[in-house]
This record gives C-alpha cells, sequence and structure tokens, in this order.
C-alpha cells in the first residue's frame, strides 16, 4: 500500500461490483461485524450498488455501542467522586447512562479529562499521587492489549492510584451467540481485519465448520468491503464455508503474539453483558486475580449497580442485525445525536449514527447520490 487512493478507486470499484452481479444468483445476507465498516458502507452507498440479491445486515461490533447500560453507570458512580480522576476517549463523554452521562458529570464539577492513551492516564496518575485516577478501557480485541500493557506498567511502576474500568469484548463469542439466535438471517461474515491483526484467524475455522458460513477477514476501504463481499459471495454460490484473509497486508494468521501475552498475562476471560442483547458466555475480559488491585469495579465497590434499557431504544435490535436504524421509531426524532437514547446514535462507529449522519433515513438516493468512493 502507497496511498490512500489505491483504495477508493472508481473504475477498480465497478469491476468488483460487476463481479458481484454476474456471480450472485439467488439471495445471501451478509454480516459486516465491525462498526467501522458498517460507516464505510453507508457513507459510500456500497449496500445501495450492490444487487438485490446481496443483502448487508450491520453487526454488533462497535465497542461503545455495546457497552452495557449498567457499566456506564458505574463509570458515572466512579467519576462523580471528588477523589477521582476520571480518564477516558472522547466518545464515551456523550453515551447516555440512566440519567446522565460524562459531559453533565464534568459540568457538575467532576474531573472529567478526555486522554488519547491510556498511558496519559497513567502518567496524570503519576503526576498527582493524591487523586484516584481511572481509565475508562473498553473495547473488542484491538483496544484491550494497550490497556492490558498499562496496567502491567502500573504494577511494574508500583503506581498504585491508577486502576482499570474494564468492558472489553471478544468477536469469537459474539459471532456464535449470532449465529445460535433462532431470528439470524446471517449466512456469512465479513470479519473485522484490526481484530485479527492482533487475535489472528485462529478462532475462526471451527466457527466456519459448525456453523457452515464462510468468514472473510475484510478492511475498511471501500476496495477492501467490496473484495470481501465478492469472495464472501463466491464461497456462497459454490457451496464453500472457510476462513478467508482479504486483508494480508494487515493481517497474519497467528496474529501478534506479544499482544496476545500481554493479555494472556493480564486478563482473564470471563462473560459479559452486551448493551441490548444480554450477557454472551466467556464473550470478555476481567482483570486476573494477580491485577485484581487495579480493578477499578472492586476498589469502588460498584459491582452491585443494575439497570433497565429505556423502553423506547431499539439499539440491541440494530446491534444484532434484527433492524435497521430507521426502523426503530424514535429515529431521527426523539432519538437524534444531540438528545440520543443509546450509544448507536452517538458512537463514532455506530450504525444509527451512520444511518442519520447520512442521511439514510428510509428513502432510497438518486444513483449519483450513493457512490463508493469518495
Amino acid at each position: 500500500m502507497k496511498y490512500l487512493d489505491e483504495f477508493q478507486n472508481p473504475e477498480l470499484a465497478r469491476r468488483l461490483l460487476d463481479d458481484i452481479r454476474s456471480t450472485a444468483t439467488r439471495p445471501w445476507a451478509l454480516m459486516e461485524v465491525c462498526g467501522g465498516q458498517t460507516h464505510t458502507i453507508i457513507r459510500h452507498g456500497i449496500d445501495q450498488l450492490l444487487p438485490d440479491e446481496v443483502e448487508l445486515i450491520h453487526g454488533p461490533g462497535c465497542p461503545v455501542c455495546v457497552t452495557p447500560l449498567e457499566v456506564i453507570d458505574k463509570a458515572l458512580e466512579i467519576a462523580s467522586r471528588p477523589d477521582v480522576i476520571f480518564c477516558s476517549f472522547g466518545d464515551m463523554l456523550r453515551v447516555p447512562g440512566s440519567d446522565r452521562d460524562l459531559f453533565q458529570v464534568r459540568s457538575r464539577g467532576g474531573d472529567v479529562r478526555v486522554v488519547y492513551s491510556p498511558l496519559d492516564a497513567l502518567k496524570i496518575a503519576q503526576q498527582n499521587p493524591e487523586r484516584e485516577v481511572v481509565f475508562f478501557g473498553i473495547g473488542f480485541e484491538t483496544t484491550a492489549p494497550p490497556n492490558a500493557m498499562t496496567v502491567h506498567q502500573a504494577r511494574r511502576l508500583g503506581i498504585p492510584n491508577f486502576s482499570l474500568l474494564v468492558s472489553h469484548v471478544r468477536v469469537p463469542p459474539a459471532i456464535e451467540a449470532i449465529m445460535t439466535s433462532p431470528s439470524c438471517r446471517v449466512q456469512a461474515f465479513l470479519a473485522a481485519g484490526h481484530v485479527c491483526s492482533v487475535m489472528g484467524m485462529g478462532e475462526y475455522p471451527e466457527l466456519a465448520d459448525r456453523f457452515r458460513v464462510p468468514i472473510v477477514v475484510t478492511g475498511f476501504e471501500p476496495l477492501d468491503i467490496l473484495e470481501g463481499i465478492r469472495r464472501t459471495v463466491r464461497q456462497l454460490e459454490r457451496g464453500e464455508h472457510t476462513v478467508d484473509n482479504a486483508y494480508p497486508r494487515a493481517v497474519r494468521s497467528e496474529g501478534n503474539p506479544a499482544a496476545q501475552a500481554m493479555l494472556a498475562d493480564v486478563f482473564e476471560v470471563t462473560d459479559r453483558a452486551w448493551r441490548g442483547i444480554g450477557t454472551i458466555p466467556a464473550s470478555g475480559w476481567r482483570l486476573s486475580e494477580r491485577y485484581r488491585d487495579y480493578d477499578a469495579e472492586y476498589r469502588f465497590s460498584v459491582g452491585g449497580i443494575t439497570t433497565k434499557e429505556p423502553a423506547a431504544c431499539r439499539s440491541g435490535e440494530v446491534l444484532q442485525g434484527l433492524i435497521k436504524p430507521h426502523e426503530c421509531a424514535a429515529f431521527g426524532t426523539v432519538c437524534t445525536p444531540r438528545t440520543p437514547l443509546g450509544a448507536t446514535m452517538v458512537s463514532s462507529e455506530g450504525a444509527c449514527a451512520a444511518y442519520y449522519l447520512y442521511r439514510r433515513l428510509g428513502t432510497t438516493p438518486t444513483p449519483q447520490e450513493a457512490s463508493p468512493v469518495v
């Protein structure tokens, strides 16, 4: 790869679309796992340029969106304490809890800070030894290694006033949960390339074989998405169900062994609740026993907080691919980026945010409005 433009070439996009059209002979439903892929698809109109036989279903691969309401409320409780400096990436600040968000906590005097790395939070802890510093550690396999490394560093350097509020989730158990759902329509997956760059592809062949679904590891640019779809449709038409790497410039089959070793040292696999979906067995991480002193949930005794999702928000159905965002009655009316009911409307990778930003309000655009390239 030399230039990003190479993956947004209109002529190559047309060739890939022609190949997909000539290959697809019957209806197929594909799920793109990652919210970043969803935004590429909606921004460039890829789903509207595909033949009628190919449907894209948006999956639960937005880390902000799947962070459960109870964890948000735990974050709000901790951030409200006067002895705490609460650090987070910026996209978490407007995610609604039961009655407020982190921006509102900050406006009421809470010391809530946006950082660009968990190591920034660790540095703040070093500079403020009299305060408790908490970093909000959310996300999939991509953000878990740097968070694990930061806790490892805190222990190695003897920084006692740092802790991590953990809400890390894993993709393969989510795929299994989707495929075992009675309402599942998914026949193939576009797997998230950045997740596989960390964890490799070792967990996917068993899923592909058991559920007889193709799994194609895919990147995030328009041509990446189209190539992933092309390979997936070819497998479906041939009756195949293998794991295919369509993102070799970033993904190796073994992934990143150093990152995996750090995860194994600091975290242990646990059941995790997913916002709007429920608990998925073995779908997340928590700090292992030797790092338990750095667990903010344990340190601040907020494990007993329970919540209930707002009835008007159908983000759980959106995250499971059961409905498109504009099919929710609250979308674009009572639920907007300024007045969100759920995280899918405010996250930079949320499907509802993509539909609102790119004006997918349930109407069909003209061909001039739908273009697979910038």
